[in-house]
């Protein structure tokens, strides 16, 4: 099929690489003249495992091409996917400003039957709006299809390649046989694919992440208990997985949930929620135990070192969000970070994909290294914000080595408590009780 993907985010590149992958033919559209022209020399501006790979591949055979030019996109192709970016506005709200605004140039260069299907996280209701939008500016004929993605950052390509589901909301038969036809490469061991109306895929989004966060914070505000009351949370976390109707996925606590999409897509729900005269409460709640995690981590630092923080100096492992990607955006370090260095703490600090990223967005108030172990020399202590596989098995002999203080504050719970001990640490982690070096 002739695709054409507006928006080379994260999103439209994954979306254009892996659809060029199953052999269609793709054109990327991006305004972003400096990004297309990257794209064109071979520079991939998004760490993502496997992703580089498949651009540069399908680029070399002609399958996947980039371009500033929106009509051409829209002439040569028969699909066109939104992919563009729908922050946060100011309100919490989903901005959709630049949908709309793509939407509005596809229709002045509409001449011909076009499938249009929404990527981007967009509010529900939103169907409704572009299809209005588009109808009052052509005459052309069109269906518009909302097809929520459900890519993980640092998985993104497998995802993709090998989909839990595929949500489609359309309520045109010929629209979702052209649909199961595009995705069907991906479906070739069974079918994943699920039809419903545009409202219902729309909100179908919204509700995952909304599933998946109170996951998350539920067991973060179960992590707090049990630090008062002497239970071991990773103890509780395995057994409330082995309940089937349970799961383990996402029941792992820590220091917060970050990134491009949980926290946007909860503020814009409770906002939606608002308009419509729903309270959401357990969404709210959810936000909040996040917000709260964040600051209860950050605050045991900063009262472990109260009265000598000018003196302090805290190796950092972990900048992202999330491991396998070099995403920073509502990153939980970052959050941290920031109030220890209100405090007057020096930062030391390693990532293996998001530390320039890191750096950028801290303004030049870190310093960042390109070696974890080198991050600790003369540091008081060591924190951890994030799952990277490398810092899962370390060598405690060469961190306590490098430390000023064998203290270690770790926001993944990487390390068994026993081993930790025995290594001679004192060692912080989440819902399971401080180690002292040789206390039992």
């Amino acid at each position: 099929m002739k695709i054409c993907v507006v928006g080379v985010g994260y999103v439209g590149l994954v979306t254009a690489g892996c659809l060029a992958e199953a052999g269609n033919n793709v054109v990327c559209v991006d305004n972003d003249e400096e990004k297309v022209a990257k794209l064109k020399a071979g520079i991939i501006p998004i760490y993502e495992p496997g992703l580089t790979e498949i651009v540069k591949h399908n680029e070399q055979l002609g399958r996947l091409h980039f371009t500033t030019d929106l009509r051409s996109g829209v002439d040569n192709s028969f699909i066109i996917f939104l992919a563009v970016g729908t922050p946060s506005a100011q309100d919490g709200s989903c901005d959709t400003s630049a949908i709309l605004s793509v939407a509005r140039e596809i229709a002045d260069y509409l001449n011909d039957y076009k499938i249009i299907v929404t990527k981007s996280t967009v509010p529900v209701g939103t169907h409704r709006v572009v299809t209005d939008l588009i109808k009052s500016r052509t005459s052309a004929p069109f269906d518009y299809v909302s097809n929520p993605e459900f890519l993980k950052e640092g998985a993104a390509v497998e995802d993709f390649m090998s989909p839990d589901r595929i949500i489609v909301g359309t309520n045109s038969l010929a629209v979702q046989k052209a649909l199961q036809q595009l995705y069907g490469p991906f479906m070739r061991k069974r079918t994943r694919i699920v039809f419903m109306n545009p409202a219902s895929a729309e909100m179908t989004k919204y509700a995952a992440n909304a599933m998946l966060a109170t996951r998350i914070s539920f067991m973060n505000e179960v992590s707090v208990l049990c630090e008062k009351v002497g239970a071991d949370i990773e103890l509780v976390r395995h057994g409330l997985g082995s309940d089937s109707r349970i799961g383990l996925a996402f029941l792992f606590p820590g220091v917060g949930f970050g990134g491009s999409c949980l926290p946007k897509d909860i503020r814009a729900l409770i906002r939606t929620g608002s308009e419509h005269g729903v309270d959401m409460t357990i969404t709210k709640a959810v936000q909040q135990v996040n917000v709260n995690q964040q600051e209860r981590f950050a605050a045991r630092i900063k009262d472990y070192f109260r009265g000598r923080e000018e003196k302090t100096t805290l190796a950092i492992w972990g900048l992202a969000f999330k491991a396998k990607t070099d995403d920073v955006r509502e990153s939980p370090a970052l959050y941290c970070i920031k109030q220890f260095l209100d405090r007057g703490m020096k930062i030391k600090a390693y990532d293996p994909a998001a530390a320039g990223v890191a750096r950028a967005a801290l303004n030049n108030a870190i310093e960042t290294f390109q070696n974890g172990y080198d991050a600790l020399d003369n540091a008081n202590a060591l924190v951890i914000f994030t799952d990277w596989q490398e810092f899962r098995n370390p060598d405690f002999g060469t961190i306590k080595a490098k430390l000023k203080e064998p203290v270690i504050f770790d926001g993944r719970n990487l390390y068994d408590l026993d081993l930790v001990r025995e290594a001679g640490f004192e060692y912080h982690s989440i819902g399971r009780r401080p180690t002292l070096p040789g206390v039992p």
